[in-house]
């Protein structure tokens, strides 16, 4: 039996061990197969003492680290999870109840709600109380890359599949076998990729860009969505039997504004939370603050609700946040009598002076366009893409306006 054999029944035996390798071959190939068995490091020999002792320091100090990474995310994932399964709103009751019937089994699971709403939370949750929590969890958002660059994301390419692949690159599929894969956006999916999708639902396999063989994973797909997928069926845009397999059971996430009662559950585990993440000393919320919270609609769900407590937290002030939020909730001004300026205009003709009408109608047609594109935003709950669609412009040209019209930060 030689040294990569035993290196290899070590780590299938006690595989959070570290193994220093020592060889006198040298050899590339042997260095690798050693490092992709899970060796911490590879000296030949012969070697100084103080080698064999640095190997062993670093060896130590990265498993260390490791179990420092590992308690980190288990205390993370104890609090997400206390944070949902505490919520004693009505609506996120059912929530609970769905997690606790199907966390444990395999079963596709699809996760639908406004943006912020924590939908993520919900897929994690899923994953650390199944069968499958030990192993990888891979999010892939599949409205943040091009239908090109979002297929070779989650299936992998070979050598030579096309300009610029130098070598084979694994899939997220690959990565996430035998533990969970979330796919977020799933609406914003191209046609083409919904059907490589539905293969892997429909038979747990699929190819690389590239390849010619299949190749086989056990994968538990998790999927989330903003859009309305029933009308997005409807249109074409979304493969009906794709939608079957995914929508095998629902869970509905609430918007913030429901589940008022949600609130000062919130803002206590946030407090906590990055009181903590920035040294500061914890503190509690003035009543005030706390009832000014509670009624405001929050269009950002829990993430803009977590974002505001942050700031408190960093500020060490709560009064930022009470003003903005009463900057958001004032009356809207009149924009197009304040730019325009009736009487002004009427004094300006009374002495004889002339007005510019393109220039009116351009301010004018600039403040139309900044409230068409904010209602749409409102009424598609913030998917840039299908307001994109709604307004009859392209996803690009809709990034430039909201950015000109000072919408980017509304969300």
């Amino acid at each position: 039996m030689d040294g990569l054999e035993t290196l290899r029944r070590i780590k299938k035996r006690l595989p959070d061990v570290p193994v220093v390798m020592l060889s006198g071959h040298g050899h590339a190939r042997t260095i690798v197969e050693a490092m992709q068995l899970g060796a911490s490091d590879f000296l030949r020999k012969p070697f100084e003492v103080e080698e064999l002792e640095l190997a062993f320091q670093k060896a130590l100090e990265n498993r260390a680290l490791r179990q420092e990474v590992e308690e980190l995310r288990g205390r993370a994932g104890k609090n997400r999870t206390e944070l949902i399964l505490s919520d004693e709103d009505d609506k996120m009751r059912e929530v609970r109840e769905v997690i606790e019937q199907v966390a444990d089994t395999d079963i596709t699971v699809l996760i639908r709600g406004e943006s912020g709403t924590g939908k993520e939370n919900v897929a994690r949750t899923l994953h650390e109380q199944s069968d499958r929590s030990g192993k990888p969890f891979v999010k892939v958002n599949c409205a943040a890359l091009p239908s090109e660059l979002l297929e070779s994301e989650l299936f992998g390419f070979e050598k030579g599949a096309f300009t610029g692949a130098q070598k084979r690159k694994l899939g997220k599929f690959e990565y996430a076998n035998k533990g969970t894969i979330f796919l977020d956006e799933i609406g914003e999916m191209s046609p083409a990729l919904q059907a490589k999708l539905l293969q892997v639902l429909q038979d747990g396999e699929f190819s690389r860009l590239g390849g010619e063989s299949d190749v086989m994973v056990d994968t538990r797909i998790l999927a989330a969505t903003n859009r309305n997928l029933e009308d997005a069926v409807q249109k074409g845009e979304f493969r009906e039997d794709l939608y079957y397999r995914l929508n095998v059971v629902t869970i509905a996430m609430p918007p913030l504004r429901d589940r008022k009662g949600a609130v000062p559950l919130l803002a206590d585990h946030f407090l906590r939370k990055f009181a903590e993440e920035y040294k500061k000393e914890p503190r509690q919320l003035s009543p005030e603050t706390m009832e000014v919270l509670t009624s405001y609609h929050w269009p950002g769900n829990v993430r803009e609700f977590e974002n505001m407590i942050r700031r408190m937290i960093v500020l060490g002030s709560e009064q930022a946040v009470l003003q903005e939020i009463a900057q958001r909730e004032a009356p809207e001004i009149d924009e197009v009598s304040s730019l325009l300026d009736l009487g002004a205009l009427g004094a300006e003709l009374a002495n004889g002076n002339g007005v510019d009408l393109k220039q009116i109608a351009k301010k004018a047609a600039r403040v139309a366009e900044k409230r068409v594109i904010a209602k749409v935003l409102q009424e598609t709950r913030w998917n840039r893409k299908e307001a994109a669609e709604r307004l009859k412009i392209s996803y690009k040209a809709l990034l430039y306006k909201m950015k000109e019209n000072g919408l980017a930060e509304s969300r």
